[in-house]
């Protein structure tokens, strides 16, 4: 991240000046209600579906929940966080922190040097994202559960991307494009946050959930299919995972709101249909490719999904590039 934007994010605010002067946390400037839940309507302005601030330090941030979707990013240092009182996690530069509405989050003390960033999203705001992304994957379930009152499977997600080129820059268009007014700012942010998803999917190995024990597994299931949707078996991952076929069956669909059969079709579907975008194999090839042994189930799905035979879907594709 350009030392010039760190620089400006690491500038004390009136709040953290009140903090070193041995003042406590104010928890007026997050909520009003009774209960400690930190409240959209404080943080956003209004009619706004995305807003960013900086994480206030030198206080530890005592156990809380949102009525939002946040997004923790630290640009320098780190964090130490405890999600739904598990094991602390550590959040380092570079790294993006997930967490669904009403998961209880504390935050350790974090010092100068510590600089990191809270996007507040309302979950509409993720719509064109969810357009770009997907459902059939991580994070879509992670972003549907946050549709839900209690929050979802997933409580949160860890991504361990410090080194991932792309998802680094797109983080910091992002972050520009919130400090910095400009024409068109709500557009520019949602397609950027729907390019900084579809990247993110591209490092589920990096990443890690917390929550309570349905959305490991889960979030299990999930990585099956991005990863294996080729072979995906989910007797095979029960049995790995300890749990009857039935729980996680109804773990993925309680999540998802889709039977994980389903997500495994789409999943296939779409990677037919980029093999059919970008590649000359035949069609034959491409139902092994995804992981179909029936041909005629393979030819009777795909034109159910998308009104056409694969052959006629390329067709389509090669005449408007005519």
């Amino acid at each position: 991240m350009r030392e010039t934007l760190i620089e400006q994010l690491k500038q004390i605010t009136p709040e953290e000046e009140r903090l070193l002067a041995g003042g406590v946390l104010d928890r007026g400037l997050y909520t009003l209600q009774q209960g400690f839940t930190v409240d959209r309507d404080r943080l956003l302005g209004r009619g706004k579906l995305i807003a960013v601030r900086p994480h206030t330090r030198f206080v530890e941030f005592p156990a809380h929940s949102h009525n939002y979707i946040e997004i923790m990013y630290m640009c320098s240092g780190q964090t130490v966080h405890t999600i739904n009182g598990g094991p602390p996690l550590t959040l380092r530069a570079g790294e993006l922190l997930f967490l669904n509405q009403q998961a209880q989050h504390q935050v350790a003390r974090a010092e100068m040097g510590d600089v990191g960033v809270n996007f507040i999203v309302l979950p509409a705001f993720f719509d064109y994202a969810l357009e770009l992304a997907g459902t059939d994957n991580v994070l879509g379930a992670f972003l549907l559960g946050g549709l839900r009152r209690g929050g979802g499977e997933i409580s949160s997600l860890h991504f361990k991307v410090a080194g991932a080129a792309q998802v680094q820059n797109l983080v910091e268009n992002l972050l520009w494009s919130l400090v910095e007014s400009q024409p068109n700012a709500r557009r520019i942010t949602q397609a950027t946050m729907g390019l900084l998803l579809l990247q993110l999917l591209n490092h589920v190995g990096e990443l890690s959930s917390r929550g309570e024990m349905p959305g490991g597994v889960v979030l299990a299931a999930l990585r099956e299919i991005e990863e294996n949707y080729r072979e995906a078996d989910l007797t095979r991952l029960a049995e790995e995972k300890h749990v009857s076929l039935s729980y996680l069956s109804s773990a993925v669909r309680q999540a998802t709101g889709h039977t994980f059969k389903d997500l495994l079709r789409e999943k296939r579907l779409a990677k037919a249909v980029q093999l059919l975008r970008e590649t000359r194999l035949p069609v034959e090839d491409i139902i092994a490719a995804v992981g179909y042994e029936n041909t005629s189930y393979f030819y009777r799905r795909f034109r159910e999904r998308y009104g056409v035979s694969p052959k006629e879907y390329r067709a389509g594709l090669q005449s408007k590039d005519v």
